[in-house]
């Protein structure tokens, strides 16, 4: 009877060999999962070189855009004796933006840690402190993120210029975009970009490239400050023609091509999303450029320079929010509408208000803003061919598309009278005198001619 025990004792031994072996299998099995699932969550991000390699060439792009292309845009719009001027200004926000943007506008926009999230970040990345040649964001150095927002924050106080051009004190002018870049662009860009908690984001608007970011906010700012400046000398009883028209067409072609870093490079990879938003950034400028053309055409008898390269920069902004959703139909359809809209705001709207809005920085950038914001809602469905919207439909897309515009046009004006109502005060006065802009701001302001013969 012993022997019988030990002999199906044998057995069960031999016949549960394999289980026993396949568990110990499984848990090892599992141990590894477990090691390789910690060892990835540790892991840091990887660097991928493309898209590393495209978002260096996007902030390049985007750099070129304000100097020199918005730079000789507006600088040919002027009169002779204000080129300078003009050149000067944005040359300068090149300049003081960069450090305000690495003392503290990048920590204020991207921060997620502050008490007042849903506004604006906190200071954790003063200085960039912490930002080191390793760290990374997404699939790219961190260093070359900072670099590409940076040139953002470049552009938009260098649009505002152009809203009161030739009158503005150089100082004023200064101080002006200093505050308003601290009160007005890193807040929206906060609420836009920065991630959960932030107002924007968290309403699912979609701002794929800086519709009330850059072109609102600067806009509505450009509005507010042509106003408070007062109209030039001479506005409405004599001819302000600009000076250089070929001037002009160069640096607007230069904002064409500097616009796909705008767009395709704020997917910050080398994907098809990136490569849609080159497409359609391509279509909507020609359809704008096209259509603003069409219009002076019918309406004057005759096309301009300067209303087709005005046209083409409408279509560029208005496309700027869409370019990561819309379709080629979409762009169409945002290209004609905000070329009819812009054209209207800055012709017929303007007279009708009477405000001197120089460069017509409220008629294309705030207007053309507005109207792709909106279309934004529309045009991301898939019924027009786009990538589908962030809400469950088209209308609740449009409305928190509205509700952002809104609150843009708020904040922006805003921040705008009440910055300058109170350098107004500091510097004495706004404007320059009457015998200084008679003179002309390069030489009063800057004691240089553009033109000595």
């Amino acid at each position: 009877m012993k022997r019988f025990y030990l002999l199906l004792l044998a057995v069960l031994l031999l016949g549960s060999g394999p289980f026993l072996a396949q568990g110990a299998e499984e848990s090892a099995a599992l141990e590894t999962v477990a090691e390789v699932a910690a060892v990835a969550e540790e892991a840091p991000a990887e660097i991928n070189a493309g898209d590393t390699a495209w978002m260096i060439t996007a902030t390049v792009l985007v750099l070129f855009m304000t100097l020199p292309g918005l730079a000789l845009f507006y600088g040919g719009l002027v009169r002779t004796k204000n080129i300078l001027s003009v050149l000067v200004q944005c040359f300068a926000m090149a300049a003081v933006m960069s450090i305000l943007w690495v003392v503290c506008g990048y920590s204020l926009a991207f921060g997620t840690g502050g008490g007042m999230n849903w506004a604006i970040g906190d200071l954790s990345k003063i200085f960039l402190k912490g930002v080191t040649a390793d760290s990374v964001s997404g699939s790219i150095p961190e260093t070359v993120f900072i670099t590409f927002q940076m040139t953002f924050i470049i552009i938009t106080p260098a649009l505002m210029v152009g809203a009161f051009a030739e009158r503005m004190k150089f100082s004023a002018m200064m101080l002006f975009s200093i505050a308003w870049a601290l009160l007005s662009y890193l807040p929206i860009c906060h609420m836009a970009w920065s991630g959960d908690g932030a107002l924007f984001w968290d309403w699912e608007v979609m701002d794929f490239a800086g519709g009330t970011v850059v072109h609102i906010n600067a806009g509505i700012a450009g509005l507010v400050a042509c106003i408070m400046v007062g109209k030039r000398k001479g506005y409405g009883s004599s001819a302000l023609q600009p000076h250089n028209v070929p001037m002009t067409v160069i640096g607007a072609s230069m904002l064409w091509v500097g616009w796909f870093g705008f767009n395709a490079g704020s997917e910050l990879a080398a994907d098809g999303t990136a490569g849609m938003a080159m497409l359609v950034t391509q279509v909507a400028t020609a359809m704008a450029a096209l259509t603003w053309m069409l219009i002076e055409w019918m309406k004057n008898g005759k096309p301009t320079a300067v209303g087709i390269a005005t046209g083409a920069v409408a279509g560029l902004v208005a496309i700027t929010p869409a370019s990561g959703s819309a379709g080629p139909m979409g762009a169409i359809l945002i290209g004609f509408a905000s070329s009819v809209v812009c054209f209207w705001s800055a012709t017929s709207l303007k007279h009708k208000l009477g405000y001197d809005d120089s460069l017509d920085v409220f008629g294309v950038h705030g207007v053309g803003g507005i109207v792709g914001a909106v279309l934004t809602g529309l045009c991301a469905a898939d019924f027009m061919g786009g990538a589908g919207t962030a809400l469950d439909t088209v209308g609740a897309q449009i409305m928190v598309q509205i509700k952002s515009v809104l609150v843009t046009i708020v904040w922006s004006g805003v921040v705008s009278w009440v910055a300058l109502f109170v350098i107004d005060k500091l510097v004495g006065g706004l404007r320059v005198s009457v015998e200084e802009e008679t003179m002309g701001l390069d030489q009063s302001s800057h004691g240089e001619s553009g033109y000595n013969s």
